[in-house]
């Protein structure tokens, strides 16, 4: 039995949401907990891993048109169970949902192992496109 069950209910706790958001010290998010809960609430798409005692072990949420693009806004694990195959669940099921959409988009930190990790899943970095290097704009507030 896997470690982990997948749920695409938004009917998740806030006091989840929040613990698991600092279990990986984003505090951009946990600064502002009303927003953050907001943000969630109004995803797209959210889908959370739960552990077997019902605990939020990882969340994925999108911001979507459903036709030409599927912004990856988080995919999140908790430190304890990073590298067990949480993280990949959850893209797996953005993935699926999403299938029928042109281009899916992420913006991380500049951190080796998310590099390796997004590359493991068959993401590319714009720099490193074969047609050539694409561009991308942000303004963060």
């Amino acid at each position: 039995m896997s470690p982990f069950t997948l749920s695409t209910s938004t009917a998740i706790a806030d006091a989840e949401i929040l613990s698991l958001y600092k279990s990986v010290g984003w505090t951009a998010y946990t600064n502002s907990p009303d927003l953050l809960f907001q943000a969630v609430k109004s995803s797209s798409f959210v889908v959370s891993a739960w552990n077997e005692v019902g605990k939020l072990v990882g969340l994925a949420r999108t911001i979507s048109d459903d036709a030409t693009i599927c912004y990856l806004q988080d995919i999140l694990v908790h430190p304890d169970l990073q590298g067990t195959g949480i993280g990949r669940a959850l893209f797996e099921q953005v993935k699926d949902r999403y299938h029928h959409v042109r281009q899916t988009v992420l913006i991380t930190d500049d951190e080796p192992q998310q590099r390796a990790f997004y590359q493991s899943l068959g993401l590319t970095e714009g720099s490193d496109f074969s047609t050539g290097p694409v561009r991308v704009f942000v303004e963060f507030r």
